[in-house]
C-alpha cells in the first residue's frame, strides 16, 4: 500500500452519560413506559389467546375431540411461551429501573453506541482509532475520549 492512500472506515463509538437529575428522570420515564407497554402486551396476549381457544372450540362440532384438545393445548403452549418471554422482559426492565435509582449523581454510565467514520492512513494506530467514546451531560457533549 502506498503512503498517500487514506481509507474511510466505520467504527462504533461508545456513548457515556453523566448521571444528572434530568438524566435519571428521563431514564425512569423511558423504563416506566417500556414496563407499561409490556403490561399491555401481556394483557393483549392473554385476551387474544383466550379468543383463539374459544374460536377453536366454537368451530368444532365436538369440543372434546382429541384433535381439538390438541389444538387448544398448542395455542395455550404458544401463549405460555410468549407470556414467559414478556415476563422476563418485564423483570429485566424492573431490574434496570432499580439500577437507575441506585446510580450516584455525576457517575458516568454507558448509554449506548453510535456509528461514525474516520480516516485511516499508513502509520495510524488502528486500535486507538477504534477506541473512541463520547461523554455527554444532558445531551451536551462534554468530551471526546480517544483511549
Amino acid at each position: 500500500m502506498t503512503d498517500g492512500i487514506t481509507l474511510s472506515i466505520k467504527r462504533s463509538i461508545t456513548v457515556r452519560a453523566v448521571v444528572t437529575p434530568s438524566w435519571k428522570e428521563e431514564a425512569e420515564r423511558e423504563l416506566s413506559g417500556a414496563i407499561s407497554t409490556t403490561d399491555q402486551q401481556l394483557a393483549q396476549l392473554e385476551q387474544e389467546g383466550q379468543q383463539v381457544v374459544d374460536d377453536v372450540r366454537r368451530q368444532s362440532a365436538n369440543p372434546l375431540d382429541p384433535r381439538v384438545q390438541e389444538q387448544v393445548a398448542q395455542v395455550q403452549q404458544q401463549v405460555a411461551a410468549k407470556r414467559a418471554e414478556l415476563e422476563e422482559q418485564k423483570r429485566n426492565l424492573l431490574q434496570q429501573q432499580v439500577q437507575v435509582r441506585d446510580l450516584d449523581m455525576e457517575q458516568i454510565v454507558e448509554q449506548g453506541q453510535i456509528e461514525s467514520f474516520c480516516d485511516l492512513k499508513v502509520g495510524d494506530n488502528l486500535v486507538k482509532k477504534m477506541q473512541v467514546a463520547v461523554v455527554v451531560r444532558d445531551g451536551i457533549v462534554q468530551s471526546i475520549e480517544d483511549n
